[in-house]
């Protein structure tokens, strides 16, 4: 497996908010940790489908959310790899986002099992 592949993949899919391509690239028992959330790893999301749905949210929030800038890392021996971008987009109240972050992803058998998300927070 090129992780660093998978992972230029994994971003041109999100920047063409197509889930079911996104969605081909995770384990069916991943998990998701989103940025925000009551728990100090923010809100997790375990089984393909709870990933599927919280990833939507991100669509639905900010529908043209663009992930630029993006460069990606890898680590094969540990089947890790890293995703460094800037978000920007568009609240539907017409709030302008723009903020750093990075994902750190864990891979098995070719396929996502675990996304970590962070991003600065932006004051």
């Amino acid at each position: 497996m090129d992780i660093r592949s998978t992972l230029t993949q994994l971003c041109e899919a999100f920047n063409a908010h197509d889930l079911e391509r996104i969605m081909a690239f995770f384990a069916d028992d991943c998990v998701l940790e989103m940025p925000r959330g009551a728990e100090p790893w923010g809100t997790r999301c375990e089984g393909k489908r709870n990933v599927r749905d919280a990833l939507a949210t991100r669509f639905e929030g900010l529908p043209d959310v663009h992930y630029g800038k993006s460069e990606h890392f890898a680590d094969e021996a540990a089947d890790t790899g890293m995703s460094k971008w800037t978000l920007t987009g568009t609240t539907r109240e017409g709030v302008k986002k723009e903020v750093q972050g990075c994902d750190f992803y864990t891979f098995r058998d070719g396929k996502v099992i675990r996304k970590d998300s962070y991003w600065k927070i932006v004051e």
